[in-house]
């Protein structure tokens, strides 16, 4: 493998530092953006032939994207890739996402957020706060249901490992509309409809594409089932924020689980709701946290390095990103 200048853009600490330090060796030369004086940026960025980010928009500066004419690959941490300012980078560059990575804690969150909307456990720990305690009330088993889960990658087949262990029925859609996977049903995106009317449970872990944006409105959420379980693990604008509000009102039956919002930090620099879903009793909530548990960080940041080296190698590499899903 030749020697290449790896540009590491994101503030990366010092056990991430070492940990890629090791993981790269003396192979190539790994340099940190953040170490750089400003009269150094743009030589770096200049002799750069991979870059691994973050969020790319974030930490580099507007006229620091027409420096990358020697970059092949951008390695992205994040699973997400729509981040990406993909008209400002050369056509030359691939850009790969960190596909995978966070998948068997993200499918954990699923399943816990599924069981605590299903059991109630949120609103009847409220009422017994109260001083209610209602123990015939009825609350749901997963076994013998359906779940949808609309986008069949890494995580989407982490949550069907989870379900189909709960004794649920997967029915999936990705973009080959093929899997290896056991599952009772899989399709495509114009199987839509189909899945969502079938489903006790819907789990969102689709990429946010031009074609996803906004892919859940008003008429898909009527043609799911009045007391269905909608799970969001993907990202935020999938789902149009003011019909899933407004379903949540009009059904009380309906319950809806949300890790990922319409405006948080990573892309918008803060968190905001426009609609008061916190004041609902069939609705749960998470700080895009799913991913988090220990350990996550070191394996995203060891995934991601290994694709790069895959790439260095002319080795085939995963997450791949297609600019014609998001330009």
């Amino acid at each position: 493998m030749n020697r290449h200048s790896i540009v590491v853009t994101y503030a990366a600490g010092e056990e991430r530092r070492t940990q890629l330090k090791k993981l790269f060796g003396t192979d190539v030369r790994l340099v940190f953006l953040a170490d750089m004086p400003s009269g150094l940026r743009e030589q770096t960025l200049l002799e750069a032939t991979i870059l691994l980010s973050w969020n790319p928009p974030r930490e580099l500066g507007p006229s620091e994207f027409s420096l990358l004419q020697n970059v092949r690959l951008i390695q992205l941490l994040s699973a997400g890739a729509d981040q990406v300012p993909y008209a400002e980078l050369p056509r030359s560059i691939v850009i790969a996402s960190n596909a995978g990575a966070y998948a068997e804690p993200m499918a954990e969150h699923v399943l816990c957020m599924t069981l605590a909307l299903a059991k109630g456990l949120v609103r009847k720990h409220r009422e017994m706060a109260e001083g209610l305690f209602n123990q015939t009330g009825l609350n749901r088993m997963l076994r013998g249901s359906v779940c949808g889960i609309l986008g069949f990658g890494g995580i989407g087949r982490a949550v069907a490992r989870l379900m189909r262990a709960f004794g649920a029925r997967i029915h999936a859609v990705n973009t080959s509309g093929r899997t290896d996977e056991p599952v009772e049903f899989i399709g495509t995106l114009n199987d839509i409809r189909q899945v969502l009317s079938a489903s006790d449970i819907m789990v969102i872990s689709l990429p946010l594409t031009k074609t996803t944006r906004g892919l859940i409105g008003k008429r898909e959420l009527e043609e799911m089932k009045p007391d269905a379980i909608l799970v969001n693990v993907a990202r935020g604008a999938i789902v149009d924020e003011r019909a899933l509000y407004e379903h949540l009102v009009r059904r009380p039956g309906f319950m809806a689980g949300i890790d990922v919002w319409w405006i948080e930090p990573f892309t918008h620099g803060e968190f905001r709701v426009t609609y008061p879903f916190f004041t609902l009793p069939n609705f749960l909530g998470s700080p895009h946290n799913s991913a988090m548990v220990p350990g996550m960080s070191e394996e995203g940041a060891r995934r991601a390095a290994e694709n790069i080296r895959r790439f260095l190698k002319g080795e085939p590499i995963a997450g791949i990103i297609r600019r014609e899903d998001y330009l």
